[in-house]
């Protein structure tokens, strides 16, 4: 028996009908698709795989036949996974979100009617907004606690331009321009290949003193395109180990716990002091300005009440007369 999974084409070479396609035949071919065809990045489809392999071949079983997945079928499988409660509402979202492609795609290539995910809700998923972040002063006390002039450096480059892990294994030489104090974020590093940043897109990240002051202090490569942090006998350094020393840096530093990505949230929070949320989500690289809006509550607000008080000083002592309301058009 081949297995579903492995084979990336219908049994035989030959295009499966409506009337014979299974499941396991159809999360082959869509794996197949976001992984060639769409081109998403690798650690997507890494858990794509996932998803499909622990959770829905367990589920649906991969000699199913399509056409017997029903709407019905595929509601009773959502309320169960909620009714269970362990996985996260943004986890049973991922796993409809996945069914929903996986039929889609079999819609295309062996001319299934109907979609039996498109009418199913998705559960309520709220984000807190909260995390842990750090004052500049704070980050300035984990450089100063770092083990090495590399580790200082990296931790400078999180914090203060905001570059996700990935990125920094993949930042070279020649994406630093010191002339124009501009750090040019073109790649990343993730399971063993060099890939695209997470938006797909190359953007370019404001060079501050402090970041270029940690940079100098590390010995420069012989070409351009060499990577600036390097492991000890070379290549891309292990995200695993960074992660390691830098618990042991914040702890040294007397910080209260927190991860690595929250150097990240810290310059976004620091970053939208200083410059309009446009400009802000174009440094972090994010698709939507909703994403950048999270930073904006972690900006300190102790002026705020002085602020609001001045407004209402300053409009008591005016001899304009207050604005009319049309309560009419308050609809």
């Amino acid at each position: 028996m081949v297995d579903p999974l492995a084979q990336g084409k219908d049994w035989g070479g030959r295009r499966r009908t409506k009337s014979r396609a299974t499941f396991g035949e159809a999360a082959a071919e869509w794996l197949r698709f976001v992984e060639f065809d769409r081109r998403r990045r690798r650690s997507t489809v890494r858990d794509y795989h996932n998803n499909v392999r622990f959770h829905l071949i367990p589920e649906f079983g991969a000699e199913t036949v399509l056409t017997t997945i029903t709407y019905r079928r595929m509601d009773a499988y959502r309320e169960r996974l909620v009714e269970e409660d362990v996985l996260a509402p943004r986890t049973i979202n991922k796993l409809l979100t996945n069914l929903h492609g996986v039929f889609r795609r079999a819609m295309r290539v062996y001319d299934l009617e109907n979609n039996p995910v498109a009418l199913i809700d998705k559960q309520p998923c709220r984000a807190s907004g909260d995390f842990r972040v750090l004052a500049p002063r704070e980050v300035l006390r984990l450089i100063g606690a770092a083990a090495t002039e590399q580790d200082r450096a990296i931790y400078a480059l999180a914090a203060f331009a905001g570059l996700r892990m990935g990125e920094l294994r993949a930042l070279r030489w020649s994406d630093v321009d010191f002339t124009l104090s501009t750090i040019h974020v073109r790649r990343s590093f993730s399971l063993g290949r060099f890939e695209p940043p997470k938006s797909g897109r190359v953007r370019s990240v404001p060079l501050i003193e402090q970041v270029a002051e940690r940079l100098s202090q590390l010995q420069r490569r012989d070409s351009p395109d060499d990577l600036i942090f390097t492991a000890q006998k070379g290549g891309v350094i292990d995200d695993s180990r960074v992660r390691r020393r830098f618990y042991d840096a914040y702890t040294r530093a007397g910080l209260q716990p927190l991860r690595f990505h929250d150097l990240r949230h810290s310059f976004g929070t620091m970053a939208v002091q200083a410059f309009p949320l446009s400009e802000v989500a174009a440094f972090m690289g994010h698709a939507a300005i909703e994403t950048t809006m999270i930073y904006v509550h972690h900006v300190p607000k102790q002026d705020a009440a002085s602020k609001l008080a001045r407004v209402v000083d300053e409009q008591a002592r005016s001899k304009m007369p207050p604005a009319r309301i049309e309560l009419a058009h308050m609809v």
